[in-house]
């Protein structure tokens, strides 16, 4: 064979090597065995709820305990203004007619008297009497204001006497820092619309000795009462609901006072009260009565929560808790003329009111930019007699005549 036969075979060869061992690779190649990944980790996550631990109930502060019984929360109190029910009359006179009057205040039936002058036109303007301290176990309704009103009566005004909760037959309830009586005496006043011979826009208030701390923080609330929205009712008209309201003027203030008269008041300041007499009576009122550091005008029966039982203890301590239950401190709000009358004598003996807690209740007024006036009987003690009575009352009568009538 020729030799280039064997140089072309050689060459085929070679390629067919080169070839061959080319596609070996590239087979090879192409089916590689994947890696072998590891499996995944997968994390399993099992909820466990913590551990609840309740929260402690939040225990009052002696603040929050007191709050209802201060100026600023009898404001807010929500006073029924009720009916008042006439009931037997009593008495008969050429000057007047009395009767005895019952009232819801609280939940509870307080009583009281009205007495009808014979003089004057209807409706007649309207002198709440708020009495002093009296035992329980000698007062009857109408002690300690029938003189006073009869007096007024001759003068033409119907006058309204409460006998507060626990005296005479009203029911008895809990009173911290006089709170009980006003309440009382404030139901008694949004309620005087109820009588027909009564004028609801011509009112004034007396009040003698514990009276007159009972009037001087009921004029304190009164002025600064919170007014109430008109409640509002769902119905159902024409498949949508419609708010209406019940009343377009809402929850009003109440009856206005337009004058008042304070004889051998207590003082303005509770501080001072309690100084001299003590805080209220915890437990039994009655047998309060008779111990020395007692104030039975306070009710606190034990079946009070004791939380409140001893917050009360608390702020009778404490100057700042007392302030919160002053009319002193809340004078800034009175509108009506006030007028202070006290005897030079008067505080000589433990139930008496010093001379001093009146003229502090005036200069109280006048510090407030009030309208305010302040008389001295000479010689004349708690409650006066005589000559002096007279010229009292007739002083009284003449200011209600300017500022009432």
């Amino acid at each position: 064979m020729p030799k280039q036969f064997f140089f072309f075979a050689r060459l085929l060869c070679a390629s067919l090597v080169f070839v061959l061992g080319l596609s070996a690779c590239l087979s090879s190649q192409a089916v590689a065995p994947a890696p072998v990944l590891p499996p995944p980790q997968v994390t399993i996550v099992t909820s466990v709820p913590p551990t609840l631990t309740p929260s402690p109930t939040p225990v009052p502060t002696a603040e929050e305990w007191i709050y209802p019984y201060t100026i600023a929360g009898l404001r807010e109190h929500d006073y029924q203004g009720g009916e008042i029910q006439v009931g037997d009359m009593i008495n008969e006179t050429d000057v007047y007619t009395s009767y005895l009057i019952s009232y819801p205040s609280d939940g509870l039936t307080i009583t009281g008297v009205m007495q009808i002058p014979k003089v004057g036109k209807e409706p007649f303007p309207v002198i709440v009497m708020n009495h002093g301290f009296f035992s329980r176990a000698v007062y009857a309704s109408g002690d300690g204001t029938d003189r006073a009103a009869e007096f007024l009566n001759r003068h033409g005004y119907l006058t309204l006497s409460s006998d507060y909760r626990s005296w005479g037959d009203s029911d008895v309830g809990y009173s911290l820092f006089y709170s009980g009586l006003v309440i009382d005496v404030i139901n008694l006043l949004d309620a005087i619309p109820t009588i027909p011979q009564a004028d609801p826009e011509r009112i004034g208030m007396w009040g003698h000795s514990m009276g007159g701390g009972v009037t001087l923080k009921v004029l304190t609330i009164t002025a600064g009462r919170v007014v109430l929205p008109a409640p509002v009712t769902q119905t159902q008209a024409s498949g949508s609901k419609e708010r209406v309201a019940q009343s377009s003027q809402g929850k009003t203030g109440g009856p206005e006072i337009k004058a008042a008269v304070l004889y051998s008041t207590v003082s303005a300041d509770d501080a001072d009260i309690i100084a001299r007499w003590g805080p209220g009576c915890i437990g039994d009122y009655l047998e309060g009565e008779r111990l020395y550091g007692c104030n039975s005008s306070d009710i606190l029966p034990l079946d009070l929560p004791p939380g409140l039982i001893q917050a009360y203890k608390e702020a009778a301590r404490d100057p700042d808790l007392l302030r919160q239950v002053a009319a002193l401190h809340y004078l800034d709000d009175v509108s009506a003329p006030v007028q202070i009358n006290y005897g030079t004598e008067d505080g000589q003996v433990f139930s008496g009111t010093p001379p001093e807690w009146s003229q502090k209740a005036y200069q109280g007024f006048i510090d407030a930019g009030k309208q305010a006036e302040l008389f001295a009987y000479e010689g004349e003690g708690h409650s006066f007699v005589g000559d002096q009575w007279w010229a009292f009352m007739e002083r009284s009568a003449h200011f209600f005549d300017e500022y009432v009538k």
